[in-house]
């Protein structure tokens, strides 16, 4: 080719590049516009709406039975942990009452007569802290009675006694020890009342 040929068509090339021609548009192209105006402007049947209405009445009275569901579900958890504790509480109760026989012999034991040098009387003393403090532990602690005004929630009276330098109702004597743990009796004191 010489350098005229050339040239002419150099020139043309750019006059094709300026002005690309219109390319058709495919189908999927015009099927994807066609749907976004219909999206704009949607239209529902009278039986649409209903159905709708009634999935968002089911829905909500699902979200309703569901928070039902929960609380009732932690209802039953805290009354089961309530239960529990008590059972628990109960049978503790039951046991260290059964143990109190024990804890009579031992106050008798101690309190009976004998020499400090008795090592019998020394150990039966010991044996009786050791008890005590051990109740202790377990929350358990003696009623206070003696001296005290008489409360039938705390003591049982067994006798009356007429004593002028007593107040009315006031305990005089104690028989048997009572004992509490926290605010529940696990068993009244014996008392004398006076009159």
């Amino acid at each position: 080719m010489t350098e005229e040929n050339k040239q002419p068509l150099e020139e043309e090339a750019p006059e094709a590049e300026a002005a690309p021609a219109p390319q058709p548009e495919e189908p999927a192209e015009k099927a994807a516009k066609g749907r976004k105006k219909k999206e704009k402007g949607i239209t529902f049947t009278h039986e649409q709406v209903e159905q709708m209405e009634l999935a968002v009445k089911q829905l909500e009275a699902t979200k309703d039975q569901f928070a039902r569901l929960a609380a009732e579900y932690d209802n039953y958890r805290k009354r089961t942990a309530k239960e529990k504790e008590t059972l628990y509480q109960d049978a503790k109760a039951d046991t260290i009452k059964e143990f109190l026989a024990v804890y009579d012999n031992l106050e008798r034991a101690a309190a009976a007569p004998g020499g400090e040098d008795d090592p019998h009387k020394k150990g039966l003393e010991m044996i009786f802290a050791q008890y005590k403090e051990l109740l202790k532990k377990l929350g358990v602690s003696e009623i206070e009675a003696k001296g005290r005004p008489f409360d039938p929630e705390r003591h049982a009276a067994v006798m009356h006694v007429d004593d002028e330098s007593l107040g009315e109702n006031e305990v005089a004597q104690v028989f048997q020890a009572g004992f509490i743990m926290g605010e529940r009796v696990i068993r009244h004191a014996v008392v004398q009342v006076a009159n």
